[in-house]
């Protein structure tokens, strides 16, 4: 098997080199978007586009419509304002975001921080991780860290068993979490070896990506089957992408695909107000009538939670289809075949608890 490094260093990351692999395909704007957001395709995903064709194509080549976004935002989720330190995120209580690498096997053109990835102002490195991980030691508050970048995997077995190792002897860090796309964009990267290191720093979790039924190769089935076997619970974040993935059937399979590898649906997402990104936009109501048509088809293992991470670092909302109609003296809903089901809300008087009254019921039958 061709080591994993020998494969990410033969990736296109040029616009000649992708023109050569796409001849008459490649919008000549492409040169222009690649000097703003870089390219990277290695060979492992590059047949995979080749042979599934537009959805996977779509993810990975550059276009024109990436440097005409009228509603775009370079810091969507307010990652910037929410840094207090180079990078680490800090948008809820008891959580953090540890940025701590700018590389990908695949730079997605979809990327909420493609502003970053691929580039230097991504923060990373040892002298950013002694700073993140002072402040996670001085905020006992943060019970959960989030390993992201940019790609954790991608980073050297032996620097990220330093980095785990570091993070697990905080005290008051219970959780780690990792986000990686390797399963997905280069699975043999998933060797037992790593599996071996990941598998010390229990409870660990990570949260992998895929977003169309064409990724769920054999490779990737290797993968995730690894990580499952080491004790890892494997969550996927799915990205909602007009013309990509946003159909019920396609979802369906990805879906059930999904849990096949052992992969739980954890999300699926409205993408994100990233500039370059308004193009692989669907609306909110398309997103939740394809959530309509999962629901009750799927087994609820299968079924993700849709949800828009909100504009200036708000927070994840759920955007779960309403079944509800009016009610009077009954909660009135539709069931997912749109049958109309009613439920009797119980009288709050007939069933008050008094625990005072049980109490002495109970004592006079002892």
């Amino acid at each position: 098997m061709t080591h994993w490094k020998h494969l990410l260093s033969r990736s296109i990351t040029s616009y000649e080199e992708l023109c050569r692999c796409f001849p008459g395909r490649i919008d000549p704007a492409a040169a222009a978007v690649i000097k703003r957001y870089p390219l990277r395709i290695n060979p492992y995903y590059l047949k995979l586009i080749q042979a599934a064709g537009l959805p996977l194509f779509l993810q990975a080549v550059p276009r024109a419509e990436e440097l005409d976004d009228p509603v775009g935002i370079t810091d969507p989720l307010a990652e910037e304002r929410l840094s207090p330190v180079p990078g680490i995120v800090h948008k809820y209580p008891d959580r953090a975001l540890f940025l701590v690498t700018g590389q990908c096997a695949l730079y997605c053109r979809f990327c909420t921080r493609k502003r970053h990835v691929g580039r230097p102002s991504m923060p990373a490195g040892e002298a950013t991780f002694a700073a993140g991980l002072d402040y996670l030691k001085n905020h006992p508050e943060i019970k959960e860290v989030l390993l992201s970048g940019g790609d954790p995997l991608l980073l050297d077995d032996e620097w990220l068993d330093q980095i785990l190792a570091a993070l697990r002897a905080i005290p008051s860090l219970e959780i780690i979490r990792i986000g990686s796309r390797v399963p997905c964009t280069l699975p043999m990267r998933v060797t037992k070896k790593l599996c071996r290191i990941l598998k010390k720093y229990h409870p660990l979790f990570i949260n992998t990506h895929f977003n169309h039924p064409a990724e769920l190769t054999d490779e990737a089935g290797l993968a995730c089957r690894r990580l499952a076997d080491a004790g890892i619970p494997l969550g996927c974040q799915t990205v909602l992408l007009r013309g990509i993935n946003d159909s019920p059937a396609i979802l369906c399979d990805l879906l059930r695909g999904l849990l096949r590898l052992r992969v739980k649906p954890y999300y699926l997402f409205q993408a994100d107000l990233t500039s370059g990104t308004n193009h692989f936009r669907t609306t909110i109501d398309e997103g939740r009538a394809i959530m309509r048509e999962l629901i009750g088809h799927l087994s609820g293992m299968a079924i993700p939670t849709y949800a828009l991470d909100a504009p200036g670092g708000c927070g994840k909302i759920p955007l779960t289809p309403s079944y509800q109609v009016a009610s009077d003296d009954l909660f009135r809903f539709h069931s997912f075949r749109g049958e109309l089901c009613s439920y009797p809300e119980p009288d709050p008087a007939a069933t008050h608890f008094s625990p005072g009254k049980l109490a002495t019921s109970y004592s006079k039958t002892i």
